[in-house]
């Protein structure tokens, strides 16, 4: 490369950089909840990108709590364990065999992965489930469905104590009953959202395989009101497996999370061109009328 093209791709870089600025001041101090899952979540250099732009989130003041799912990663151990899945409605029934390889999965395999490339960015993380420190207190779903769980009760305080220490909290959707030694297997957005909600998070992240919400011109729409996303899944517009994602979004900002956006997480630095950059990324999702909630 030539020395003139070297000079104007720094100058580029230090552009962007001091272009940042302002949203960096936007969100120093802010609590940013992402959800991990996807494709990125079986690609080393994948992984690699998301835990640096997590650090880099971390170094200029943001506090991000990461919540992964790890779906593939559990049907493949079931498989070789010779555990068969039955399914109600779609949905797969979590007996104690399988709750039992969930919580192996998540808070071991997939978690620690997680926790291990952003310490090799040079970030400080700590993975924990929703059972550490009564985190996520979940309630039956459905009862046909075993051991799925819905959060009926979020206990932050562990949170805001790694906040305080500068480092990064890593989530598996594992939550805690509230019998002794129960266990729940907690879809992975739900957990993210209800945790984003008792943070009263300014940003949820959604991150998935898809590039945002489309409308029936199959664009994506780069910003939307609550009233907008349940009048396009009335319409039709909104479905399949968008509808539990914008479900998810909607509650979360009922619960006083500022704004919910669903990403592609395949763009590479995703999180970093939506929270630093005017032209964000995917669809943001959030209330236009309501009044200026206390801090």
């Amino acid at each position: 490369m030539r020395q003139q093209d070297m000079n104007k791709n720094w100058l580029e870089t230090a552009r962007t950089l001091s272009e940042a600025l302002p949203f960096m001041q936007r969100y120093s101090g802010a609590v940013v909840v992402v959800k991990f899952g996807g494709n990125a979540m079986g690609d080393d250099a994948a992984m690699a990108e998301f835990a640096r732009d997590i650090v880099l989130m971390r170094q200029v003041g943001v506090n991000p709590v990461v919540v992964h799912g790890g779906g593939p990663m559990i049907n493949d151990l079931l498989g070789r364990l010779n555990i068969k899945s039955e399914f109600v409605r779609g949905k797969r029934v979590t007996d104690q065999a399988t709750v039992e390889v969930v919580e192996m999965v998540l808070t071991g395999l997939v978690n620690k992965r997680i926790v291990q490339a952003i310490m090799d960015q040079g970030g400080r993380a700590v993975g924990l489930s929703g059972k550490d420190d009564a985190l996520l207190v979940c309630e039956p779903d459905d009862p046909e469905l075993g051991f799925v769980g819905k959060p009926a009760q979020i206990n932050t305080q562990v949170l805001h104590d790694l906040f305080g220490a500068g480092i990064i909290p890593v989530v598996a959707p594992v939550g805690t009953g509230r019998g002794a030694n129960e266990t729940y297997n907690v879809n992975g957005d739900t957990a993210a959202g209800a945790i984003a909600g008792a943070l009263r998070a300014d940003r949820l992240l959604l991150l998935t395989d898809v590039s945002g919400v489309k409308n029936a011109e199959g664009e994506v729409v780069t910003e939307l009101t609550p009233e907008e996303v349940v009048r396009m899944t009335q319409d039709g517009v909104i479905a399949g497996g968008m509808i539990p994602k914008t479900e998810t979004a909607l509650k979360a900002i009922y619960e006083g999370v500022r704004g919910v956006v669903i990403i592609d997480g395949r763009v590479p630095n995703a999180c970093l061109l939506e929270l630093f950059t005017a032209h964000g990324s995917g669809s943001l999702i959030r209330a236009t009328n309501l009044p200026p909630r206390e801090e």
